[in-house]
Formats: structure tokens, sequence, C-alpha cells
């Protein structure tokens, strides 16, 4: 068994990542806040002069910061694509706030007999503004700057869902394993980044202005500079651009083992299932994983990749069950085999392109599948008990788990409950020790190399055999957790590196290995 691995070390090890990750997280902060000084203290000043204005323009501001980041950074891909564009455009809607709200306050806020001397003396407006209203309103308006940044620092980690790095894909990429060591190692420089810009703009902000003018007026080049930091990842990583999934990053049968069997270094960004194949078809990305059953690979005419150094296992797909609830429900596990060999890898393509690509309802598409195989029937009263049906964040996982929940519900007489889109591996198998589900649809693969973490020589030996990968892993879950794997459903869906069919024809691409000695050569 091998040692736990520290903070420290793996900090260490991805040290180089960490870097990259931070750059791009800086960058990222500043141009949103860069672009909201730009709009905001001038709105701002115009709110000042034009009272009726500033309800509409701070209820704006404000409702924009009401929406969760999350749902903001959604609403963007549709009209902004994918990548740093609606990152940015989010980030810096995120900033406006603060940004007016305290310039309004601060010129609003200034003494009114300075600014009644000032027009005695024969100021213009636009002398009262640059030499009494701005200076004396500064510590205010840089406090909004100083909020805006710090917010931006946070929401800036979302920004890795729509392939757009920073710190937060180390923070997905743990979430999806459930390895903390990886979390922290994005959050953690995350906290730092926020205390140090807050640090450094609270020096500025209560310096004498008087005596600071020069500092000021670089405060903009200064934020221009940190701006390009985004640009710099690019300066020094080859052309080719990869997207991994969190889950593939920190897999022994992905991007860790590219690295350590093909010699794969490639700059990767971490990126979300969903939007990652569109982003390959519309050469945003080089290279993806994916799995070889997604019905997007035909929609966006991808080509797999061969692994011809056999790092992918085979990945039969199967539901593992709590012992203890086949022994309460002995009849769940003849309802749940009703589905072996009627799925192989051209249906669950056919099935997963309909919900992925045509974004149809997963059960519908389950119940439509079971019915043309004369195995649906209406739901019973489910009076016997009650099945939780877990599944992961997975196109195939939510029209199992629907086809699971049918079957349960109409040849037994239990009720099912299902708990979709539990996440990556780590946090559904973990759900399912601790019974918070009873069973969820795995991979053979995955249970061999992911939850077991079989020694090298196990894996070695058995991973060009499928049965043998079934038989070790159905052995070794009822050994260490009392899971049961029942019988394989018949279709493998195996991960695979993937890219555009085009791309790969015009340069004589066929084999990870041939990618590699590509991306080497550049």
């Amino acid at each position: 068994m091998e040692a736990t691995e520290t903070l420290f070390e793996f900090v260490q090890q991805q040290s180089g990542k960490l870097l990259e990750q931070t750059l791009t997280h800086t960058g990222l902060t500043f141009i949103s806040v860069l672009l909201a000084v730009a709009i905001g203290v001038p709105a701002g000043i115009c709110i000042t002069r034009k009272k009726r204005l500033a309800a509409p323009v701070l209820g704006f501001a404000g409702i924009m910061q009401t929406i969760p980041s999350i749902a903001l950074l959604g609403f963007m891909i549709p009209l902004l694509g994918i990548g740093p564009k609606p990152a940015i455009v989010a980030l810096f809607l995120y900033a406006l706030l603060p940004i007016i709200r305290n310039t309004y306050t601060g010129i609003s806020g200034v003494d009114p007999t300075v600014t009644e001397a000032a027009t005695g003396m024969g100021m213009s407006r636009r002398q009262l503004l640059m030499k009494v209203q701005l200076p004396l309103a500064m510590p205010v308006i840089l406090a909004g700057i100083r909020t805006a940044t710090v917010i931006n620092v946070g929401v800036a980690t979302l920004a890795a869902y729509i392939a757009a790095g920073g710190l937060g894909e180390f923070i997905f990429g743990g979430i999806a394993l459930n390895n903390t060591n990886m979390m922290l190692a994005g959050a953690i420089p995350a906290a730092l980044l926020a205390l140090l810009f807050d640090w450094l703009l609270s020096l500025i902000q209560h310096i004498n202005i008087r005596k600071a003018r020069k500092t000021l007026y670089a405060l903009p080049f200064i934020f221009l500079l940190l701006s390009s930091f985004y640009l710099l990842p690019d300066t020094y990583s080859g052309k080719m651009l990869a997207g991994f999934t969190p889950e593939f990053m920190g897999r022994k049968d992905g991007n860790l083992g590219l690295k350590s069997v093909y010699g794969l270094h490639i700059r990767t960004l971490v990126i979300s299932d969903m939007i990652m194949y569109k982003a390959a078809y519309e050469k945003k990305l080089d290279v993806i994983s994916g799995s070889s059953t997604d019905g997007r690979v035909k929609a966006f005419d991808l080509v797999v990749l061969e692994d011809d150094k056999h790092i992918f296992p085979p990945y039969y797909a199967a539901p593992i069950v709590r012992e203890e609830t086949l022994q309460k429900y002995p009849e769940l596990e003849p309802a749940l085999n009703l589905l072996v060999g009627t799925i192989n890898d051209s249906i669950m393509t056919e099935l997963n392109y309909r919900v992925d690509y045509l974004k149809q309802n997963p059960e519908k598409v389950a119940k439509d599948f079971l019915v043309a195989k004369q195995l649906w029937k209406p739901a019973g009263n489910g009076a016997k008990g009650s099945i939780r049906i877990g599944s992961k964040i997975f196109g195939d996982g939510y029209i199992l788990a629907a086809m699971y929940k049918m079957l349960i519900e109409g040849h037994t007489g239990l009720a099912a409950v299902t708990k979709t889109g539990l996440g990556g591996t780590k946090i559904v198998f973990d759900a399912l020790v601790n019974d918070q589900i009873d069973m969820y649809p795995e991979y053979t693969g995955t249970g061999l190399l992911v939850l077991l973490q079989a020694p090298q020589q196990v894996t070695d030996s058995i991973i060009g055999d499928s049965r043998k990968v079934y038989d070790y892993v159905s052995a070794a879950f009822e050994k260490q957790y009392h899971i049961k794997w029942l019988q394989p459903i018949g279709f493998n869906n195996t991960y695979a590196l993937m890219m555009r069919r085009t791309a790969a024809k015009e340069l004589h691409i066929s084999s990870i290995s041939d990618f590699t000695k590509y991306v080497n050569q550049q």
C-alpha cells in the first residue's frame, strides 16, 4: 500500500502547474477589476451629477451581484462561448457594485462647505472634481476597489469550470476525487492572493493623497501589468492545449498515466464534461479526455486515439450494491440483472447522444429503451421498502440510474429514489460505503485503478482481459467493502484521448504515442 501523499509533496510535484494557475488567476482578477474601475468610477461620478440615475444604476449593479456566480457564468456561455471571455465579463459584472457605490458615496460625502468654497474661488466643475472631490473621496473609492478585488479572487476560482483556468482547477479536481491535498493546493493560494491584494491596496488607501499622486497615477498601469499575467502561461507553453475533466487529471488511468507511461507533458485546462466536446469542436482545445461511448464523439466528428501502451483498462459497466441491501431484498438482484446483455457499445453511444447532444430527458430515453426491449412495467406501490440509487455526473450515469429505478419499481414491490449527479468516483463511492445510497453503476477499470488502486504487477497481469479484471474487482470489493458487483451490462465505456478528425488526419496522428511525439517535437 502506497504511503499517503502530504500537501507539501503534492505542491512540490505540481509546482509548475500551481505557478501557471496562480498567474492565470491573478490575470483574470485584475483584467476584470481594471475594466470595472474604467466603467465603474465614471458611472459613479455620473450619478453624483444626475441623481435620478443613481437608483437604476446601483440597482443594476446590485442585481448582477445577487446572481449566483456559477449561474452567471452559465448565462455567459451561450453568448460568449467558453474560455476567458465569459469569465472576464462575469467577474467584471461582479466587481461593478462596490466600485460604483463607493465612488458615488465618496463624492457625495464630501463636505458641502468645501465644495462651496472651491466654487467660490472660481473653480470649474471639472476642476472641482479633479482637485477637490476625487482626492477627498479617494480613500472610499479605493476601499471599493479593495472589496471588488477580494470578491473577484474568490469568484475567479469558478472560471476553471468554463476552461478559463486559474486556481479553481485544483479545487474542482480535488472535489471530484475527494482529494483534500488537491483542494487545499487551490484553495490556500486563492486565500493568500486575496489577503495579499487586500493588504497592498490598503497601503495605498491609507497613504497621504497629496504626497502620493504619482502612485495613484501609476495604479492603472500596475493593474494592467498584473492583468497581463493571464498571457504568461501561453508564452512558455507549447502550442497544443488539452482539456481534461477534474477526475481525469488525478487518475492513474488519466493524466498521471499519460505522463508516466507515455511521457506526455502538455499544457492542460480543467474543464467540465458538459462543454469539453464542443470546445474541441470549436478549436479551443486540441485534445480532450472523453468516454468512448459518449454520443458527442460522433456529433462533433472527433476521433479516438489508439491507446497503444494500454493505460486504459476495460471499463465494463455493472451495478454495484451493498450486500446488506441484497440480503434484505433478495428480489432486487434479479430485477437489476434484467439489463444484462441488452446494451452494447453502439447502443450506449446512441443513448448518450440523445441525452448529451439532443438534450433529451434521461428518464424519457431510459423508458423508451426499456419499452423497446419489453422490460418496462408500471411502477408498483413500493410498500416493501425503498432503494437509493446514485450516479456520477455523466450522461450514462443518469440514464442507467433511471433504468434501474424503473426496473426496480416495475419488477419488485420496492420503491426507488435516485440521487444523481453526485460528482466524481470517490464521492459517489464514499456515499455507497457510508450507507447514504444502496447502489450505483460503476466501471470495472475504475474499480481496479481508482478505488482499489491495485498494485502495478496485478494491473499488468490482468489489464488485457476484461473477465479477469471483473473477477478481481468483484472479489476484492466483496472482501474489503462488502459490496457486490452484479453481472456487467455489456458495454465498454473506456476512457480515451480524442481530437478533431480533421486535425488528426492533417497531423498524421492515430495513436497516443503519435500525439506525444508531435507534442514533444514542438
